[in-house]
């Protein structure tokens, strides 16, 4: 069987499941493991909770079943079962690495705490950090499955392409063979930042943390 790993490394390579509707049913491999994620009429929930009642709640989200795995009702419940919390639904991207250095000047330092920082360190591990002169922040991490995830963030407003030479530079950055990215669907200005720096949609995923104590 299939683990988380090796499907996102096959997502990675543009190898996806057949879609044939079905959802696949994963015990948790770690604590920042926990989630569900949607490919195109295929589904994986990833999850410290019986299968049996995964299937019995997706069949009564009373949807299209090939929809019922981010259904409300069924990510609601899920999330009641295991005790965890979820932020949003993300759109899923992903890219290549690419050779030689980044085009934009970048220092590294130690992971700080810088908001999108001290998130990544609560989610990811072996996070790294990189800097511009003027305060944007490039950072890289190990989600679901080791899976290499970035996240950035833009020092102010109104500097075009900022965002998309930031994602851009990530892949340079990167030390496996691809780049994860989420994305809220509704921040249409990070959606196109991303894609704009070859990051291609795989899914929709929606991410499980435990909930603080």
């Amino acid at each position: 069987m299939t683990d988380l790993g090796t499907l996102f490394a096959d997502l990675a390579r543009g190898r996806f499941p057949a879609p044939d509707g079905t959802t696949t049913v994963w015990p948790l491999a770690g604590e920042r493991e926990a989630g569900v994620l949607a490919l195109t009429a295929r589904s994986f929930v990833f999850a410290d909770a019986d299968e049996g009642w995964v299937r019995e709640r997706l069949a009564r989200t009373g949807s299209d079943p090939l929809a019922a795995s981010l259904h409300p009702s069924f990510l609601a419940a899920l999330l009641e079962r295991t005790g965890r919390r979820m932020d949003t639904v993300d759109l899923l991207t992903v890219a290549p690495a690419l050779p030689g250095p980044p085009p934009l000047e970048l220092r590294e330092s130690a992971p700080h705490g810088h908001p999108r920082v001290a998130r990544a360190l609560r989610r990811r591990t072996e996070v790294r950090v990189w800097e511009t002169a003027e305060g944007d922040v490039v950072l890289l991490g190990r989600g679901p499955g080791g899976r290499w995830e970035t996240a950035i963030e833009t020092a102010g407003a109104g500097v075009r392409g900022r965002g998309r030479a930031l994602a851009l530079a990530a892949r340079h950055l990167v030390p496996g063979a691809a780049v994860w990215a989420q994305q809220a669907p509704g921040n249409a200005r990070s959606v196109r930042a991303f894609q704009a720096a070859g990051y291609r949609a795989v899914g929709a995923e929606a991410l499980l943390w435990p909930a603080p104590e």
